[in-house]
C-alpha cells in the first residue's frame, strides 16, 4: 500500500516522541473513522520502535446504535473486559475522526451518563499508568467547521501536528514553575471577573506527549476557592450537543448559576454528580497555529491566547480531588478580537490580550514558537 507521507510522519512523532515506545511494550491503537492507511502507518512505526501494536476500530454510527440501547446488564461485564485489556497495555494511541460531530446528539442522555459512570475505571487506568496520546483526524466535516476547504484544512491539520513542540519546552517550564509558585489567580475580560487559588496543587505543561495538537499548561483551582463569574467565548461541542455563550456563576468552588444558548442541556450536564459542578482543570492555551474556534475541543483548549476552565474531573497528578464523570473544557479566548482579558497571578499581571509579560513567558508568545526572536 503507498501511503502519504504525511501518515508516516505523524506516526513516528506519536510512537517516538509522544508515547517514546520501546522494545517489547504493548501499545493500543483506538482508531475511530480514520483511514485504513494512517492505521497501517501506526503499526509500522510501532514494530519499528520494536513494540507490539494491538488495534480496536469504531464506527460513530455503530457506536451511537449500541449506546442509544445501553443497559447496565450489558455495559458493566464490556467494562471489565475493556480494563483488563487496558491493564495488560503499556501505552495507548488514539486517533479519532468523524464525519458528523452530532452523530451523539439524539441519544438520551441517560444513556450516555450509564456509559460514562460504567466505562470511567478504563479511562482512569489509560490516563494514570499508560503511556498516551489522542488527537482528531481531518475530515470534510472538521473543515465544514472551521471555515475552511478540505484541502487548507487538511494542510493546516498536518501543519499543527508535526510542529516542533519541542521549541516550547522552556517557555512551558518557567509558566508551570510560575505557577507551582502562585496561589491567588484573578482573570479579568468581557463578562468575566474571576477569582481563585491554586497554592499547592501543582502545574503540568503539555507539549507534545498527551494530545495532538498541543500548546497548553495545567493546573486545577483549590475545590472551593473559586468566586466570581466567567463567560466563555469559544463555542463548545460536549456528549452530542451544542452551545453558545456559556456564562457560569461560582459561590465557594460551586457553580450555581449556569446559562447558554441551550441551557436546560447544560443543566442536566452539571447535575450528572456531585462533582460536575466543581472544577477540575485550568489551563492556559498558546498554539500559535490554532486562533480560531471550530467546536472541536482538541484544537479549542489549545487556542493562542486562550484559557479553559473545566467542570468536573480533576486529573490525579495535578489536581484537587474532584471526581465526575464529567471532564469538559470550556473554553475562553482573551485576544484582542474576541474582547481581550488579562490573567493575574498574586497581583503580577501574567498575560493582557493573549501575549505573556513576564519576560522568562515571552518563548510562549507566537513569534517566538513560529521560528521568530523572543
Amino acid at each position: 500500500m503507498i501511503i502519504d507521507q504525511r501518515y508516516h510522519q505523524l506516526a513516528a512523532g506519536l510512537t517516538g516522541f509522544s508515547t517514546a515506545l520501546k522494545k517489547g511494550e504493548r501499545v493500543l491503537i483506538d482508531a475511530f473513522d480514520i483511514p485504513e492507511a494512517m492505521v497501517i502507518a501506526l503499526i509500522r512505526a510501532v514494530r519499528a520502535r520494536g513494540a507490539q501494536p494491538y488495534v480496536q476500530l469504531h464506527r460513530a454510527r455503530v457506536t451511537r446504535e449500541m449506546t442509544l440501547g445501553a443497559e447496565e446488564a450489558q455495559y458493566a461485564p464490556l467494562a471489565e473486559i475493556e480494563l483488563a485489556r487496558m491493564q495488560k497495555m503499556d501505552a495507548y494511541i488514539a486517533m479519532r475522526g468523524s464525519e458528523n460531530i452530532f452523530e451523539a446528539s439524539d441519544v438520551p442522555a441517560s444513556r450516555v451518563q450509564l456509559v460514562s459512570r460504567l466505562m470511567k475505571p478504563v479511562l482512569d487506568h489509560r490516563v494514570g499508568k499508560t503511556k498516551w496520546v489522542v488527537l482528531r483526524w481531518p475530515t470534510s466535516s472538521m473543515a465544514q467547521q472551521a471555515g475552511m476547504s478540505t484541502e487548507a484544512f487538511e494542510d493546516f491539520y498536518f501543519k499543527v501536528c508535526t510542529l516542533d513542540y519541542a521549541r516550547m519546552t522552556p517557555g512551558m517550564k518557567a509558566l508551570s514553575d510560575l505557577m507551582k509558585r502562585t496561589d491567588r489567580v484573578h482573570i479579568k475580560g468581557p463578562g468575566t471577573d474571576l477569582k481563585f487559588s491554586i497554592k499547592g496543587i501543582g502545574a503540568q505543561p503539555c507539549g507534545g506527549l498527551r494530545n495532538i495538537p498541543d500548546g497548553e499548561v495545567f493546573s486545577c483551582p483549590v475545590r472551593d476557592s473559586v468566586e466570581g463569574v466567567v463567560q466563555y467565548n469559544a463555542p463548545t461541542v460536549y456528549l452530542g450537543a451544542s452551545f453558545d455563550n456559556i456564562r457560569l456563576v461560582f459561590k465557594q468552588g460551586r457553580v450555581v448559576e449556569a446559562t447558554s444558548s441551550n441551557t436546560k442541556r447544560l443543566n442536566e450536564i452539571l447535575d450528572s454528580d456531585a462533582g460536575a459542578r466543581y472544577i477540575g482543570e485550568f489551563a492556559i492555551g498558546f498554539n500559535p497555529h490554532i486562533l480560531e474556534p471550530m467546536r472541536d475541543i482538541l484544537f479549542d483548549e489549545k487556542i493562542a491566547g486562550s484559557f479553559h476552565f473545566t467542570p468536573g474531573q480533576a486529573y490525579e497528578e495535578v489536581g484537587n480531588g474532584n471526581k465526575s464523570q464529567v471532564h469538559w473544557d470550556m473554553v475562553c479566548i482573551q485576544r484582542p478580537e474576541y474582547g481581550g482579558g488579562e490573567i493575574w497571578f498574586d497581583g503580577k499581571l501574567i498575560r493582557k490580550d493573549g501575549i505573556f509579560v513576564p519576560k522568562p513567558l515571552h518563548k510562549l508568545n507566537p513569534d517566538y514558537l513560529l521560528g521568530g526572536k523572543s
